[in-house]
């Protein structure tokens, strides 16, 4: 661990690292049936279904291999769920196309930082990232907030999970006891992340901080742009 200066490599660092760690990863943290991740998906279909809205367009930040999240809204009928599912990783997104073979009309795979997307106002139902903005420095965090609450569409929704403890910088050289894996995760900590999506403007619907595996403990946070 260490707290200090953002590398100036770090998106391809991070690139690097989950394009050589993506099996392992998926093997770990990535099951279908994961209770965390489909609790608050859940949480965030009730939310349309008592709007009775019949069709849903996502936004998922760092999908990873498309299992479990995205392959669950893809399986969700009513509503009938629409993806957009971005990551950094090459290998990851290669997963993602094979785990979501059969979905090809209702998910499109981008390949970039999630930081460089660029889409209309008003456009997504729903914006989503589980375990994903938190590898961002965090001044990127709050400008990719910014982002996000334009993308959503008046009355969407942002699910996502952040770190309890404010840090700065955090990295680790051998993440899963992978030689290639080093990792980067920043974090404006529980209040400051709470902060942070209400300064943009929306409404906090739930949040929730929970101890996961390994000890980790993230903030989960649903909140909703005013209609």
């Amino acid at each position: 661990m260490s707290a200090g200066t953002v590398p100036e490599n770090l998106k391809a660092r991070v690139k690097e690292s989950y394009d050589a760690i993506a099996d392992s990863y998926a093997s770990r943290f990535t099951q279908a049936d994961d209770p965390v991740r489909l609790r608050y998906i859940r949480h965030l279909i009730e939310q349309f279904k008592a709007s009775e809205q019949s069709e849903v367009n996502v936004l998922e930040l760092g999908c990873g291999s498309g299992i479990p999240a995205t392959k669950f809204m893809l399986d969700n009928d009513k509503p009938a769920f629409s993806v957009v599912g971005n990551d950094i990783s090459t290998t990851q997104l290669n997963l993602a196309r094979s785990n979501l073979a059969g979905f090809e009309d209702r998910v499109t795979l981008v390949e970039t930082d999630m930081l460089s997307l660029d889409y209309p106002n008003s456009i997504f139902d729903a914006v989503t990232g589980f375990y994903s903005i938190i590898h961002l420095p965090r001044e990127e965090q709050t400008q990719l907030m910014r982002k996000i609450f334009a993308w959503l569409k008046p009355g969407g929704f942002f699910l996502a999970n952040f770190g309890v403890d404010e840090m700065t910088t955090h990295e680790i050289q051998n993440w899963l006891a992978h030689e290639k894996g080093w990792m980067f995760w920043s974090g404006w900590g529980k209040e400051g992340s709470l902060k942070m999506v209400e300064d943009v403007g929306m409404n906090l619907v739930l949040t929730e901080v929970r101890e996961e595996v390994g000890d980790m403990t993230f903030l989960w946070i649903l909140a909703q742009k005013s209609s």
